[in-house]
């Protein structure tokens, strides 16, 4: 069992996939959680599901993407709650393409959603954090970030970007009691997989480069992120942590 005192924790993301997975399991700890995605009815349906499951949850539709709705949104927050104790950046998307091909608006909407979101929602949640000496912060990266992956050069650069954040604000936080670490997946079954998930050849390919031999499932990684938002995790910052079935090792 892991151990949560009545904390509040913003997901963003959380309409679908890894994002939705962490915001359930944080729920069923307890946690009050904000459930953020640009679509109203992807992040309202994951916080009424939360609803009906007996846990406490509010949707708040904004593009991370945009700073000053960030800004806003948070604003509006911290407004309605004492302290958001916990911060998961999971907000990502993808625009694949060879480098040659990438268009600069496929660079620039990868790089603003899946980086530049976590030093936006970060700086105007963390404050109150450093103020009351505990908080939680964790990004979710991706092996790509570690290993690179051939037409992946904005989604990679960005995820990359997200680990350097995470080292470099463990430091600035930590005498503050606010611990920051990554969470990097493999490949796991989500909306963003499911072409060559479902596609047999294709997927046998992608699994020769996991030693498991098998993808993982949203809540391989909701657990390990429950973890490092959890009182038990008062003593690890500054970590990136794989969970990818080998593949990074």
């Amino acid at each position: 069992m892991l151990t949560f005192k009545n904390r509040t924790a913003l997901v963003t993301g959380a309409g679908r996939g890894i994002g939705r997975a962490i915001a359930e399991t944080l729920a069923r700890e307890g946690v009050t959680v904000i459930c953020v995605s640009k679509s109203a009815e992807s992040c309202g349906a994951a916080a009424a599901g939360i609803a009906a499951a007996g846990g406490k949850a509010k949707a708040v539709a904004v593009d991370v993407a945009d700073g000053a709705a960030v800004a806003a949104a948070a604003a509006a927050l911290l407004a309605e709650f004492p302290t958001i104790d916990i911060l998961v950046n999971n907000a990502g998307i993808t625009r694949d393409g060879l480098l040659f091909r990438m268009s600069d608006a496929d660079w620039n909407d990868v790089l603003a959603t899946n980086l530049t979101s976590c030093f936006h929602w970060t700086k105007a949640l963390a404050r109150p954090m450093t103020r009351s000496r505990w908080g939680r912060i964790v990004n979710i990266t991706s092996v790509s970030g570690l290993m690179g992956n051939a037409g992946q050069a904005n989604y990679a650069a960005a995820k990359a970007g997200m680990i350097g954040l995470t080292k470099t604000l463990a430091r600035e936080f930590a005498s503050r009691g606010v611990t920051v670490n990554a969470v990097a997946p493999g490949f796991i079954k989500t909306d963003m997989t499911t072409d060559f998930v479902n596609e047999p050849e294709t997927a046998a390919k992608v699994l020769e480069a996991v030693p498991l031999k098998r993808f993982g499932d949203p809540a391989d990684i909701a657990t390990m992120t429950a973890y490092l938002c959890s009182e038990e995790a008062g003593y690890v910052t500054g970590q990136v942590f794989t969970v990818d079935g080998g593949m990074a090792m």
